[in-house]
């Protein structure tokens, strides 16, 4: 993995919700729609809000979605042409930041131009979760390990920096085993990240070959803990988190396009801010999902069409977003510099320290570096029984800075650091 990937923290955009692209293809024979320059006039705004990269969801041909690939190779016209990933990726290089491509590599659409390559179950194909438009690959013939091999070679050698592996958890570990060496040894700056849900994270990363795994342990008890005022989930997970980091550096967020906004899961939206303080003060891979920095709301919902409102469109520019949410960008820049001037932070151990189910201390460390977060969502102050000696206040959510610590008004939180940082 390039060491460049310790101070990623990205910004996480869909482009077809983005950009506002129909929702199916394009009839055959259409000329190109440019819409994916749209984002250029955003890469400004990912730059101050202290992103270092883009994280972007699926740009490839496909039917509807983007997650129902027909081509690997080629931009989906609903977006432009390869003209245009290259004009992004320049601009985006010249502003510093990397961008990493969305990979859906376990299935494809049913119009793929291999169906020798489809797996089967029984009579028909193999398909993805129920839905059957979504075939899935078989991933045992040599033929599919060298189609993804070259669909990562090429886009890696036109300016990408990495992968999302889409729908890893789907495939097994050892076909990646098999594909990523080649394109390590051509590409040896290059990250992968898989998309895990759940079971034995640092395994799969282990016999894939991955450089990381979503975090979805961590996303689910950051939101749950605060919405049920539950403080115990928190505790559970950032020690799974701990030993995790032992082996790995996991990808971490609060908001995906898959799930609904952290600001509709929320019951107190002054605990928003209390999940972002959790997000950039422990190790990982952070992401900020495109409109969780502006308090987007969104629910994803179990039927067709049920994505578009955690995928919409954003204006042509930053001039037209809501007035109502700055405030909640400027939290995310304060919180995401706070990160970045402790760099550090992407590989700590992380320990909690005091716990009740409104009240949390943990303290992150790496070598002689040290943060202490504290969290109070109680009705009251409360005042926690930890050492703060030697450390001041980094950012809290008190706006005067002079809340007496280490006691907390309620609902409030403080980030705790030695005074070079």
């Amino acid at each position: 993995m390039g060491r460049w990937a310790d101070h990623a923290i990205w910004w996480h955009v869909y482009p077809l919700g983005f950009t506002g692209a129909p929702a199916r293809a394009l009839p055959a024979g259409s000329e190109p729609q440019h819409r994916l320059r749209r984002l250029e006039n955003w890469l400004d705004y990912a730059v101050e809000l202290g992103c270092s990269g883009l994280m972007l969801g699926p740009v490839f041909a496909s039917e509807t979605h983007g997650y129902d690939t027909v081509d690997h190779f080629r931009i989906d016209p609903r977006l432009g042409d390869d003209a245009d990933v290259d004009r992004l990726v320049a601009a985006a290089h010249r502003r510093g930041l990397r961008i990493v491509l969305d990979g859906v590599f376990n299935h494809v659409s049913r119009a793929f131009g291999h169906p020798e390559w489809f797996r089967r179950d029984g009579a028909d194909y193999a398909v993805f979760e129920g839905h059957a438009h979504l075939v899935a690959l078989d991933h045992a013939q040599p033929a599919v390990a060298d189609y993804v091999g070259r669909v990562l070679d090429h886009w890696l050698g036109r300016g990408v920096s990495g992968w999302r592996l889409d729908a890893a958890y789907a495939v097994r570990p050892e076909f990646w085993a098999r594909v990523l060496p080649g394109v390590r040894r051509r590409h040896p700056d290059a990250w992968f990240a898989g998309e895990v849900l759940h079971g034995d994270y640092a395994s799969y990363v282990a016999r894939g070959g991955l450089d990381t795994v979503t975090q979805y342990e961590l996303w689910k008890a950051i939101w749950s803990s605060l919405h049920d005022g539950n403080f115990f989930e928190l505790s559970w997970a950032l020690k799974r988190h701990d030993e995790l980091m032992g082996s790995f550096v996991p990808q971490t967020f609060v908001g995906n396009h898959d799930v609904t906004r952290l600001a509709s899961r929320l019951t107190d939206e002054r605990h928003l801010a209390h999940a972002l303080a959790v997000l950039f003060t422990v190790g990982g891979v952070p992401s900020v999902y495109y409109g969780d920095e502006q308090a987007f709301r969104g629910v994803k919902e179990d039927r067709e069409g049920g994505d578009d409102e955690i995928r919409p469109e954003f204006p042509a520019d930053a001039g037209q977003l809501a007035p109502c949410g700055w405030p909640v960008y400027r939290l995310h820049q304060r919180l995401i510099g706070l990160r970045r001037r402790n760099a550090w932070l992407v590989r700590a151990r992380t320990e909690v320290e005091h716990l009740t189910n409104r009240a949390m201390a943990f303290r992150s460390r790496s070598g002689d570096d040290e943060i202490l977060t504290l969290l109070n969502t109680s009705d009251d102050a409360y005042r926690f029984p930890v050492d703060i000696d030697g450390l001041r206040v980094l950012d809290s959510s008190s706006p005067d800075g002079k809340a007496p610590l280490p006691t907390l008004p309620p609902h409030g939180w403080a980030v705790l650091g030695r005074a070079s940082q």
